[in-house]
């Protein structure tokens, strides 16, 4: 059996295809000098990404092009002049339009929506707006330098010898971005290449940095909680403990508020670490070189996203800390409140002692009331019987009814003692039968 019919007897894990296809998903297209090209970032949930894939569809219809397959996250568009390259990712979707039309000088044509050269809408909320003027060597380093601002200028060199990337990271009088790419020796496959990758360092890095927004809103709350937290562990330092009950709800109440702010941060933090990573590892692809005396993108990026992504750390470390800080005062407390109850219920036992005594005292007492009782009543029993044996003349002469009865109360008492002590043996028998103490 040769190989070939042998494979049309395997069985294809599900999933094959898509494994296959995600090496491919996103490919680098040739990009030709001069360009200009604008990239957007829209950030998008579910509901957002099903209408940006509507309104692309709707677009390629007009158009009379190609629509992207129901499962694509890539698809690239040839209006001819223009070039659109689309691609749809978890949080955002990005629309990235080139045109050679007009690109010989840079930044000439700053906003293409404001002059209508690009009409179409997409959906979402923008997140990124960036203008890229890809130019050849004719430009001279220094002119495309002074189109920035010379404060937080950025020059490196891309590749071998491959070009230039400029930016300042600021944003223009229409709200882009600005990048200029100086391509010296790479050609179309490698420029489109290290293009997409400017690109994506400057939406990941943007991405990065929604968490800073989320942690600097959560800190004051997060502030505030802690300084309840103090107030609460200085109350039980202090021994006020006649509130337990309020205490410990406080403490419900904040580790409850706590762990919904975690709930509401816990997605963007990590995310955020995700997008760093990304973009510094799209900067580790591009094998910048230090140009004179500009410093570099990753340096630049350094100084500013490390800190931001740190701080978003912090908070989530303060976020764990702070959970694990009411859990341990909630147990604290627990432990409070378990070696008070055990203490009233020692003082309960000790008072059942007590009563349990005094009890068992009037028991003896009541036994004793009950002997005398029980003996009077037999010696009233003996003393009728007495005087009927005295009328039936059984009695000697000698001997009145009345020394009779006085006679049997030793034995009255004798007997009663006999049967009260009996009765406690068959008691205490029963007890024991029973195994009650």
């Amino acid at each position: 059996m040769n190989e070939a019919s042998a494979s049309a007897h395997w069985v294809e894990h599900e999933a094959r295809t898509t494994i296959l296809a995600e090496l491919h998903a996103r490919p680098f297209l040739p990009l030709h000098v001069p360009r200009r090209i604008y990239h957007f970032a829209f950030a998008t949930n579910h509901e957002a990404a099903a209408a940006d894939r509507a309104a692309i569809e709707a677009l390629a219809k007009i158009a009379g092009l190609n629509a992207p397959g129901p499962d694509a996250k890539f698809h690239h568009f040839d209006f001819g002049d223009w070039r659109l390259r689309w691609e749809q990712h978890t949080e955002f979707t990005t629309y990235t339009w080139a045109t050679g039309l007009d690109a010989e000088t840079p930044f000439l044509h700053p906003d293409p929506l404001a002059s209508g050269e690009i009409k179409f809408r997409p959906p979402g909320r923008l997140i990124v707006a960036t203008h890229l003027c890809v130019v050849d060597r004719a430009i001279p380093l220094d002119d495309l330098a002074g189109m920035f601002n010379s404060q937080s200028l950025c020059v490196i060199g891309l590749g071998k010898d491959a070009g230039h990337a400029l930016t300042d990271f600021d944003v223009d009088a229409d709200r882009f971005t600005r990048i200029a790419v100086r391509i010296l020796h790479a050609p179309p496959m490698e420029a489109g290449r290290l293009v997409q990758r400017l690109l994506e360092v400057e939406t990941y890095r943007s991405m990065a940095l929604l968490g800073l927004p989320l942690a600097r809103a959560v800190s004051p709350d997060l502030t505030t909680m802690e300084e309840e937290l103090s107030e609460i562990t200085h109350a039980l330092c202090v021994g006020e403990s006649h509130n337990n009950q309020d205490l410990l709800k406080r403490l419900s109440d904040l580790l409850a508020a706590n762990e919904a702010l975690s709930t509401r941060t816990a997605f963007r933090f990590g995310a955020s670490r995700a997008y760093h990573k990304l973009a510094k590892s799209r900067l580790e692809l591009l094998q910048e070189t230090k140009e004179g005396q500009y410093p570099t993108i990753s340096n630049f990026l350094n100084t500013r996203l490390d800190p931001a992504i740190e701080t978003c750390n912090a908070v989530e470390a303060r976020q764990m800390r702070f959970s694990t800080d009411v859990a341990r005062t909630i147990n604290l407390m627990r432990t409070g409140i378990t070696l008070e109850m055990e203490r009233q219920n020692g003082a309960l036992l000790d008072d059942m002692v007590r009563r349990t005594r005094l009890q068992m005292r009037l028991n003896r007492m009541v036994q004793g009331i009950s002997i005398a009782g029980l003996a009077y009543y037999l010696v009233g029993l003996f003393a009728f019987v007495a005087k009927g044996l005295k009328e039936a003349g059984l009695i000697p002469a000698n001997l009145s009814a009345d020394m009779v009865e006085a006679i049997s109360v030793p034995f009255a008492l004798l007997l009663s003692w006999a049967f009260m002590a009996r009765v406690r043996v068959l008691s205490n028998r029963a007890a024991k039968e029973e195994q009650v103490d």
